[in-house]
């Protein structure tokens, strides 16, 4: 199995980083192999410009950053988004790696019968986030954009169907037997 892991935080003592060393040695345990694409460290900027822009309806790019996370995309069969959920939301770094990077062409195509997603060899996608909200929270009053947005739409409309959310939350994680419980879980997650 081929993982890609798509990470964005900035500051490399956070808690989302330390998600992201108990998945890679999961993976590594498990003998499966990955590839991390770090939206930070890569300074990938999530905006659109005039030129970025004029290509999208073309599904074309002038970012090489977008060519190389595709390329990237294509080698994979598992995805894994690790990310704090910030205002309710994705940040708008992994915002803009959706914007830019799932094409047209790339990730979906127009058919007479409307889109259809083009990422189908993505077997299944991990999401997993941090936040001062629990998921409880975030699903009951804060729109649920996760899952109602980023699972249930987004991720369909371009090919994945399969996907699972695991959060825990400044709250949930105020011990630290707390936080070794939730980065062990990791590995019974990751199939």
């Amino acid at each position: 199995m081929k993982y890609l892991i798509v990470y964005a935080h900035p500051y490399e003592k956070s808690f989302n980083h330390a998600i992201l060393e108990a998945l890679t040695k999961t993976l590594e345990n498990k003998k499966y192999t990955y590839e991390i694409i770090d939206l930070y460290a890569d300074k990938f900027n999530p905006a659109y410009d005039a030129v970025e822009l004029s290509l999208f309806f073309a599904g074309k790019t002038a970012d090489p950053l977008v060519t190389k996370y595709q390329e990237m995309i294509k080698k994979a069969d598992h995805l894994v988004f690790v990310f704090p959920v910030w205002w309710n939301d994705l940040p708008a770094i992994v915002k803009g790696f959706i914007d830019k990077v799932m094409k047209k062409d790339f990730a979906y195509i127009f058919t007479a019968n409307g889109l259809e997603g083009t990422l189908t060899f993505i077997k299944k996608t991990y999401i997993f986030t941090t936040a001062s909200s629990t998921q409880w929270f975030i699903e009951s009053f804060a729109g649920d954009a996760i899952k109602k947005t980023f699972m249930q739409a987004t991720l369909k409309q371009i090919g994945i169907v399969d996907s699972e959310w695991r959060h825990i939350s400044f709250m949930e994680a105020d011990t630290l037997e707390k936080r070794e419980k939730f980065l062990t879980e990791i590995a019974e997650v990751i199939e």
